[in-house]
């Protein structure tokens, strides 16, 4: 079965190549604008990994956050900033994010956190 990733960020052009990036590599990949799509998704489908912004119009990455959590808190969640607040940073991981990437950042290095969180998280499953 395909593992699923959803990339939650309000700027489309990240949120193609990322849907472009993981879809290539086999995963189940979809996407939201906002936190209310985000939410709805994680609902429907949810996803082994999302890739969240921390700083999204209307509902922020924290807020999103913690009701995927209180959805699932088995869902891993990456959260991708072009701030590198430390304190925001700090109060997502308390709330369950796994890690965090800065933007701009590195295609290839985002590919094998998602790739590593999800073989870690096939492993703790069998």
């Amino acid at each position: 079965m395909k593992k699923k990733v959803l990339i939650v960020d309000d700027q489309f052009g990240i949120r193609v190549l990322l849907y472009e990036v993981f879809g290539k590599e086999g995963y189940q990949t979809y996407q939201a604008a906002n936190g209310k799509e985000a939410l709805l998704i994680v609902q429907q489908v949810s996803p082994d990994i999302v890739l969240l912004d921390m700083k999204i119009p209307g509902m922020d990455g924290l807020e999103i956050l913690k009701r995927i959590k209180k959805i699932n808190r088995d869902i891993k969640v990456i959260m991708m900033t072009a701030y590198g607040e430390l304190d925001m940073i700090n109060e997502a991981t308390k709330l369950g994010a796994i890690t965090y990437i800065t933007k701009p950042f590195d295609i290839d290095l985002i590919r094998s956190i998602v790739k590593e969180q999800i073989a870690a998280h096939q492993t703790t499953t069998l």
